[in-house]
């Protein structure tokens, strides 16, 4: 019986230690596995494309392996893409009028006050090219004086603003250097609800203490978010995240979880200022060629013209056209030899949709073409004495 215990004893003591030995080197095989995904893995790079490809079963393993081990491809992407996320400090000159300068009886005594005054803001950057481009919000440095962009290892650098636009949000700004960490360019054609993403910037100036991005990890929540006109700005088909973004947040990068820059970073829903899960980034489809052609021309040519007058329909229109809705907008005025009159719009006609995206009133419409260049056409959906087709309104340049 004694020979018996001594022989059972032996035996489990083995297992247990083979068991220990085998689990060693499989978490280690497994940590070398996730590190090889980013180092290794082979990526299409198309040489006339500012886009790089991913197979899309390689980023499915890579989500995959998020839960597995600690040092994980969420990790490891955070470690490849912080070099390049870079802090913003802006100086703005704002003028301000005095508020007796509105009142007339003391206007003629003391004048057209106008005062100047510096103001200080911040915000995030992505490095998109190793040669000092940077992409940042239109609201962040659009309009500054002065930008210092502020990299990972402290080093700072006075920033040119090469070119803004408004109505997209989207700057791009330069420094004099080379050879910088930067932000390959992926697609937001194929984003897939819930698929990982991990946002990056400096949220609150948090930057500014030990020079290094504020990471927050979500999903993406939704695409194609139409959000309308903010200040002169039209946020269209923009991607929603559950990732945290905050003021100071705008202009840094939303990345997939293999690195590639989706979307920027540009505003949230929130009613108390700060974030509830509901942040939105302009797709990198858009941002891509918003900085292609200010790369070419400084500016983005939007000096056309329609010809149209358009109302927002409410219930009374609705009733007396008999309609089912209120959405769209109805044409109120046709100027003679416009592009609305050659493209045979007309007084009464209600638009329904413009390329594919849905009209829900002038803001929807206003918006759309705030996003559209000179010499671009157009396909309108339209309605009239209840039959419902299409016109095509190309975009003529404005001769005053």
């Amino acid at each position: 019986m004694s020979k018996l215990k001594t022989i059972f004893i032996s035996s489990l003591l083995t297992f247990i230690i083979v068991t220990l030995v085998y689990a060693y080197f499989y978490s280690k095989s497994q940590d070398e596995n996730v590190s090889d995904k980013i180092n290794t893995a082979e990526i299409k790079d198309d040489s006339n494309s500012d886009h790089t490809f991913i197979n899309a079963v390689q980023l499915d393993e890579a989500n995959d392996s998020i839960t597995k081990t600690r040092k994980n491809i969420i990790t490891e992407t955070v470690k490849e893409v912080s070099p390049a996320v870079v802090g913003i400090n802006v100086t703005e000159i704002r003028q301000y009028r005095s508020p007796w300068s509105s009142d007339p009886f003391f206007r003629q005594f003391f004048g057209d006050k106008v005062y100047t005054q510096e103001v200080k803001s911040l915000g995030s950057g992505t490095i998109i090219s190793p040669d000092g481009y940077i992409v940042t919000n239109d609201h962040v440095a659009g309009n500054a004086e002065k930008v210092i962009v502020t990299m990972t290892d402290g080093t700072q650098f006075d920033a040119k603003i090469i070119g803004s636009d408004q109505s997209t949000d989207i700057c791009l700004l330069k420094i004099d250097a080379e050879n910088l960490p930067y932000i390959k360019a992926g697609s937001s054609k194929d984003l897939l609800i819930g698929e990982w993403v991990i946002a990056l910037g400096n949220p609150f100036g948090l930057f500014e203490i030990n020079d290094k991005p504020t990471v927050t990890v979500g999903v993406i929540s939704a695409t194609g978010m139409n959000l309308g006109g903010v200040s002169n700005r039209y946020y269209l088909n923009m991607i929603q995240t559950d990732a945290a973004i905050n003021g100071g947040n705008s202009g840094g990068p939303l990345v997939n979880s293999l690195g590639q820059l989706i979307g920027i970073n540009t505003l949230i829903y929130s009613e108390g200022g700060g974030s509830v899960g509901v942040g939105f980034a302009i797709p990198i489809d858009k941002v891509v060629d918003i900085v292609r052609e200010i790369k070419q021309n400084g500016k983005i040519d939007r000096d056309f013209w329609t010809g149209l007058r358009i109302q927002t329909i409410d219930e009374g229109i609705a009733n007396y056209y008999h309609l089912s809705s209120t959405r769209g907008v109805i044409i109120t005025h046709v100027v003679k030899n416009s592009p609305a009159d050659e493209a045979g719009l007309e007084v009464g006609d209600i638009i329904l949709e413009m390329d594919n995206f849905r009209i829900n009133d002038d803001n929807s419409l206003i918006a759309l073409l705030q996003h559209s260049r000179t010499g671009d056409t157009v396909r309108l959906k339209v309605k009239r004495d209840n039959q419902v087709f299409t016109k095509n309104l190309k975009l003529e340049r404005r001769n005053d």
